[in-house]
């Protein structure tokens, strides 16, 4: 493997994928239906507030009958764009198997730092819990992947009643080591020390004991967002965490996440399934 001359290309998921605009639109199109159905049907709370902040909200999608348990979804945008709205049709897959799905927003950065987004992540994970009973199941995409990884770190804020509910994490196109990001452009928003890159890397901090996690990448992704994937499973399995890699046949950035509107995809599966 030759060194990394541009990092900001070696980062730039836009770039590698031209056909993004195409899945932007698709899911601002898919999204709004999806909360409009599920809203007619009273299964839609939106906008539940977990902490003080602007963005500090989220929507919980219920399926039909009592819930199953709790699934969670973390959106990515690199910590800098998007919010929990564009998202919604995602949680298709998990309703339609009975789990209730929770997807919050967060403050962007540079209006906060990664370690302050953890921290609203965290509270809004504590929240959810409050909202529905049973397991709980972890997900996010590529800045969501870091943060769902976050919350099993040996140094994470959540409760212990909230990690006993938590079965399987599901990181996708996860970033987990963020020093990289350190000689990229983006580093102007999120303002990153080599202090905070390395306290919020979870592939360099140690996972709490027992923990399963599913490493989920496609296979047309950036080298980097696959070296990122594959990285945290092989450090947490030689830390003693159940890991598991997938590199998802023809899959990019934005498509990668689109079998979890299906309820028998095999990243559904992942998500949810013991």
């Amino acid at each position: 493997m030759s060194a990394i001359s541009d990092w900001d290309l070696a980062y730039s998921n836009r770039d590698h994928s031209p056909d993004w605009p195409q899945f932007i639109e698709k899911w601002s199109s898919a999204a709004p239906a999806w909360r409009e159905r599920l809203a007619g049907e009273g299964r839609l709370r939106a906008d539940v507030a977990y902490g003080g902040g602007e963005r500090n909200t989220l929507d919980l999608f219920l399926p039909e009958g009592t819930p199953k348990g709790l699934a969670i979804f973390i959106h990515g945008g690199y910590w800098r764009s998007f919010d929990k709205s564009l998202w919604s049709h995602l949680s298709a897959g998990a309703v339609a198997r009975g789990y209730a799905v929770a997807m919050p927003s967060y403050t962007l950065c540079p209006r906060t730092s990664i370690s302050g987004i953890t921290g609203e992540i965290t509270a809004a994970v504590e929240c959810a819990a409050q909202l529905v009973h049973g397991p709980i199941r972890l997900s996010g995409h590529s800045a969501g992947g870091h943060l769902v990884t976050r919350m099993i770190c040996a140094d994470t804020g959540l409760s212990a009643a909230t990690l006993d509910r938590i079965g399987p994490v599901l990181s996708i196109s996860g970033v987990h080591d963020l020093r990289p990001l350190l000689k990229t452009e983006m580093n102007d928003d999120f303002k990153l020390t080599e202090e905070e890159a390395r306290l919020e890397s979870p592939a360099l901090l140690a996972p709490l004991e027992g923990r399963r996690v599913t490493c989920w990448v496609g296979s047309a992704e950036l080298p980097e967002f696959i070296r990122q994937n594959d990285l945290l499973a092989n450090i947490w399995l030689g830390l003693g965490a159940d890991t598991r890699t997938f590199h998802d046949p023809g899959k990019h950035h934005f498509s990668v996440v689109d079998g979890l509107v299906r309820p028998d995809s095999e990243i559904t599966a992942a998500w949810l399934d013991d």
